[in-house]
C-alpha cells in the first residue's frame, strides 16, 4: 500500500502582512475612495494575516517584462524546490538515488526544461529516474500528484515517488489590472513549496486507500490563467464556492461508498484552503466540526492560498500540530481549473 511517509514545506524569505499589502494597494491601484474601501474590505474578509513572496513587496508592484518574470520564476522555483526535496528526503532517511519517479508540480510559471531536470542534476537523482511535470491542474495538482504517485507505487512494487510542488503566484500579480479576479488574488495567494515522499515501504504516515477525480460540468471559465503580453492574468469566478457546494457531497459519498465507509468514520479532513467561503461551505455541506478543518484555517491564516502546494502544507500541519490516531480515516480534497476536484482517501498509521 502506498504511504505518504514524509512531508516538507518551505517559504521564501519575504513576509507580507495584511496591513502592508493594503497600504501598497492604496498606492498601486489608484482607485476612487468608494471602490478602494470595498477592495480593502476584501483583504480584511479573506482571513489571511500574512503571506510570503519571492520578491520584496516594493518589487512585486513594479511592472516587469514577461522575460524578467520568467527568469525570476526559474530562479526561485529551483531554489525552493531544491530545498523542500532535500528536506523531505532527509526526514524520510532516504537518498535521491532511491527515488524512482519525480513528480514536479506548478501552475504559476513555465520552465523548459522543467523543474525536475534541474533537481536531478543538482541533488544527485539517478539519470534513469522517471519524470512527470504537472503544469496545468492549478490548485488541485498537489492532490492529483499524490494520486499519480500512489498508482505508480501500486504498479511498481518497491518503488518510491517524490512529489515536489512549487508555486509563486506573487509573480503573476498585474499592477495595471483592477479586475475583481486580480484584486481577490492579491488578497488570497502566497508563495511556497512543499514535497511529499510516497512509498510502499514500511513507514508511519497517511496510507493512500483510494483516489477520485471529478470534473464539474459547464465550468471551464470558473478558474485558470490567461497568458497575455504582460504575463499570466488570473481567471477567478465568484461562482467557485457555489460550484464546490453543488457537488462535493455526492463526490465524497461515491468515494466513501466504494470503500465501504460512511462520512461519520472520517476523523480528519485535509482541505485545500482555497478561501474562507470555500472552507465554510465544505464544513456546512459535509457537516464538519471545526476541529476537523482547523489545520486548513491555520494555513490560510499564516500562508494564504499556496495553490498546488497548499494541500501539502495542510497535511504537514496535521502531522505536526495534531497527528491523527493510528487507524483514523481521513480525506484530502483540493479544487482547481476545469473546474475540478481531486480527492485522496487515507488511513493514518
Amino acid at each position: 500500500m502506498a504511504v505518504i511517509s514524509s512531508v516538507a514545506t518551505a517559504v521564501p524569505p519575504n513576509v507580507m502582512s495584511r496591513e502592508a499589502i493594503k497600504a501598497s494597494a492604496r498606492e498601486v491601484f489608484g482607485l476612487d475612495p468608494r471602490r478602494l474601501a470595498a477592495v480593502l474590505s476584501i483583504f480584511d474578509n479573506a482571513q489571511v494575516e500574512q503571506r510570503y513572496s519571492a520578491l520584496p513587496l516594493e518589487d512585486l508592484v513594479r511592472r516587469r517584462s514577461l522575460e524578467q518574470t520568467a527568469a525570476e520564476y526559474r530562479e526561485h522555483a529551483i531554489g525552493l524546490g531544491r530545498r523542500v526535496a532535500a528536506d523531505c528526503l532527509r526526514e524520510a532517511g532516504m537518498q535521491p538515488e532511491e527515488v524512482d519517479l519525480l513528480i514536479t508540480v506548478s501552475c504559476t510559471g513555465l520552465m523548459i526544461p522543467s523543474l525536475d531536470a534541474y533537481l536531478i542534476n543538482e541533488l544527485g537523482f539517478r539519470s534513469d529516474v522517471r519524470r512527470l511535470p504537472i503544469t496545468a491542474l492549478g490548485c488541485a495538482a498537489g492532490a492529483a500528484a499524490l494520486s499519480r504517485a500512489s498508482e505508480f507505487v501500486r504498479a511498481c512494487p518497491g518503488a518510491t515517488v517524490l512529489v515536489v510542488a512549487v508555486e509563486l503566484p506573487s509573480l503573476t500579480f498585474q499592477p495595471g489590472d483592477v479586475s475583481m479576479a486580480n484584486l481577490v488574488s492579491c488578497a488570497l495567494f502566497g508563495d511556497g513549496a512543499a514535497a511529499a515522499l510516497v512509498t510502499d515501504r514500511e513507514a508511519r504516515g497517511a496510507h493512500i486507500l483510494d483516489t477520485q477525480s471529478h470534473l464539474f460540468p459547464d465550468s471551464l471559465d470558473a478558474m485558470g490563467f490567461e497568458l497575455k503580453d504582460s504575463g499570466l492574468h488570473i481567471v477567478l469566478s465568484r461562482d467557485v464556492p457555489e460550484l464546490v457546494r453543488s457537488g462535493i457531497r455526492e463526490v465524497v459519498g461515491c468515494l466513501l461508498q466504494r470503500n465501504h465507509l460512511v462520512q461519520q468514520q472520517l476523523s480528519f479532513l485535509v482541505l485545500h484552503p482555497g478561501g474562507k467561503k470555500i472552507l465554510r461551505y465544505l464544513e456546512e455541506d459535509l457537516q464538519l466540526d471545526r476541529a476537523m478543518t482547523e489545520p486548513a484555517w491555520t494555513v490560510l491564516r499564516n500562508y494564504g492560498n499556496l495553490s498546488s502546494a497548499a494541500i501539502l502544507f495542510v497535511l504537514r500541519e496535521w502531522q505536526t500540530s495534531q497527528p491523527p490516531h493510528a487507524g483514523a480515516y481521513g480525506l484530502l480534497a483540493a479544487f482547481g481549473p476545469g473546474f475540478s476536484a481531486e480527492l485522496v482517501l487515507v488511513q493514518w498509521s
